[in-house]
Parts: C-alpha cells; structure tokens; sequence
C-alpha cells in the first residue's frame, strides 16, 4: 500500500523471492513505477518486479483474493481476528482461493480503513521497547512462515535449499582413544605433572574421564597425538 521509495520495493521484491513468492502487486507507490531505484536493491529478484502489477487502490488490487491478511497493530475501531505470522501462514495454506498480505506505507503504516478491508490482522509479537520494523523485514517475517508450509516444489513455491548435510566424522575404535590417553600419561608423567604421587591415581581417573567424552573421530585422535608430540619437544632456537 502506497511505497514510499523504489529501493524498499526492491528490498521487499528480494525477501519475497527468497522464499518463493514472486507475485507482488504495489497499490499506488508514490514515486510511480517502474522505478530505477527497486532494481538494483531486488539484488536479482528481477522476476518480481517485472511481473509487478500497479493498482490505484486497495480495493482493486485484492480484488479476486478470498481472504486479506493487514499486516499491522491492531487498530482502534476495528475488530479483527488477530494472528501471528505462523498462524496466519498455516490459515492461508487452509484457505481455499487466492490470500494476500498487505503491507502499509514505509512511516505510516496501514490506515484504519485499509485494515477495515481486510479479513484478519498479522501482528508480528516484538520487544515492546522497540517494537521497528522496516517493509523488507516484515515481508520477510511472513515469506518465511508462508515457506514452512509448502511442500517441496509444491504448487504456489519452489524446493527451498536448506544447508548442505555434511556428516559427522564416526568416533574412533576405543583402542585408538586408550593410546592417545597413554601418550598423555607418558608425557605428563615425564614433564612431572602428577604431583603430589599420592593423587596421582585420581588425576588419571579425571584425565580419562574427560578423554572419553569427547566422541574424537580417527583424524582428531591423530591430531592431538601430534599436538602433545610437539609440546613434548625443546624448542628450537630461533
């Protein structure tokens, strides 16, 4: 509703397709469009702004929309069911027909009567001291909870890439570990750390017990087998 600069259309055009949305509809921006600012701020997101369709009013641009979700505070005067992004994601997944998000102007916010049109209220919970959100961050608040719901390649989104799984190295045969713990007694005991003799025997045991939590893999044990090989050396002189 009624952007205030290219650049944070831009911004919102990058947050939507992030998460697979590209449809984008701008409801009387008031530098006009197209604008030479949204582009470079898009970041890529090219798609969504070419496809971008301008409206004079609200009214007109959720036109064939069953349900209108105003992304606001809840308003005086207005009573409105009141949701948070994740259930207003899991209600527009629900929903049959098409459902639209509204966003307010960048200072402002929706006004009383645009949030009138609207089917629901989207409030996203936030610090009560600051409580400063900008356009792209809360599109992307509710990109992102509208892209939890869809299946992978499902219709309306695209397979969203999670991080690669790199698996874990499997920890080392206990033999392996039980020769690392003995070169650690042999160089310790020679560098005099097991004093006084009498607590020798529980400074082992505390030694070992720490060791065997670890969970090393092959290539850690061999590691520290080098690192105490090292610290066990006379420095060279430099």
């Amino acid at each position: 509703m009624r952007p205030q600069l290219g650049e944070n259309i831009g911004k919102a055009a990058r947050a939507m397709l992030n998460f697979g949305l590209t449809e984008l509809r701008l409801v009387a921006p008031r530098d006009g469009w197209p604008n030479p600012d949204a582009g470079p701020a898009a970041s890529g997101a090219d798609i969504v702004l070419a496809n971008a369709a301008v409206f004079d009013t609200l009214a007109e641009a959720v036109a064939d929309c069953t349900h209108i979700y105003a992304t606001t505070v809840r308003k005086r005067g207005v009573t409105k069911p009141v949701l948070t992004p994740e259930a207003a994601a899991k209600a527009v997944h629900a929903t049959a027909g098409r459902s639209a998000y509204v966003f307010g102007p960048e200072r402002s916010g929706l006004e009383t009567d645009d949030v009138a049109l609207a089917h629901s209220i989207v409030t996203v919970p936030i610090n009560p001291e600051f409580g400063s959100l900008n356009l792209a961050q809360a599109v992307i608040l509710l990109a992102y909870e509208w892209s939890k719901h869809v299946p992978s390649g499902g219709e309306g989104g695209i397979a969203l890439a999670s991080p690669p799984d790199v698996p874990l190295d499997p920890p080392a045969p206990h033999g392996e570990l039980e020769e690392l713990i003995q070169h650690f007694v042999r160089d310790l005991d020679k560098a005099g750390y097991f004093f006084p003799e009498e607590r020798t025997e529980a400074t082992l045991r505390t030694l070992r017990t720490a060791l065997t939590k670890t969970g090393w893999s092959h290539n850690d044990i061999r590691m520290m087998h080098g690192i105490v090989t090292i610290l066990g050396r006379t420095p060279r002189a430099r």
